[in-house]
């Protein structure tokens, strides 16, 4: 139910790198009385310099960014800030590793770009209220890890494996999350357990087929 007009528009900010889905997202929310779209930023770094401002009550955020900052490090700058706008992400991708390193940033939700629209107004608002805004698929595969951790791969595991996936060594992982090797081997042991495989190779297919991670070549 759209909200009345008479009240405080929700200003938003919308950061994807992407002119044209910036120009559909702005097509969309434009036609809620309650949202008023204040700026674009086509980057990571735009959209946490425009969030400090205080103009915004939230943030449509997109993952991946053509270079430089992610969208997760994003919504972890702009949440460490005391008053910050909420942060909604807007993506395209739905892997566990990227739901997750979301939601501990400090996303107040998560939808993919293929949500309905009367959905995504939904979404906004509820982030806007303060409140957690899952898409019911998100909520889903939290709920799912929830109810076995045991067999859930740990953001950190998850982080091993798509270096894994991008070929690094053991020594090459270590160096890039700063960890020693024998943690990082440490932290395959467990990978391999909880996936129920033998070898890198595998533990990547079966992570890729899963939905853990995405498949290589991806960004």
């Amino acid at each position: 139910m759209t909200a009345p007009s008479s009240a405080a528009p929700i200003r938003l900010l919308l950061a994807d790198d992407h002119p044209v889905v910036r120009a559909g997202l702005r097509a969309v929310l434009d036609t809620e009385p309650d949202f008023a779209v204040v700026a674009e930023a086509p980057t990571a770094e735009q959209a946490v310099s425009l969030a400090a401002t205080g103009e915004y009550d939230v943030v449509l955020m997109d993952l991946q960014f053509g270079t430089g900052m992610h969208g997760s490090q994003a919504t972890a700058a702009i949440t460490a800030v005391p008053g910050a706008p909420r942060v909604l992400v807007l993506t395209t991708y739905d892997t566990d590793a990227d739901i997750l390193a979301a939601v501990e940033a400090g996303a107040a939700g998560y939808l993919l770009k293929d949500a309905p629209p009367e959905e995504l107004a939904a979404a906004v608002r509820t982030a806007a209220a303060g409140q957690s805004a899952l898409a019911p698929a998100i909520a889903h595969r939290l709920m799912d890890r929830m109810r076995a951790p045991g067999e859930a791969l740990s953001l950190r595991e998850l982080e091993v494996l798509r270096l894994v996936r991008d070929g690094l060594s053991n020594h090459q992982i270590s160096k890039q999350l700063f960890l020693s090797q024998a943690t990082v081997k440490s932290h395959l042991v467990h990978i391999y357990a909880k996936l129920n495989v033998d070898s890198r190779t595998a533990a990547v297919a079966v992570a890729t087929g899963r939905g853990l991670i995405r498949a290589a070549g991806r960004p």
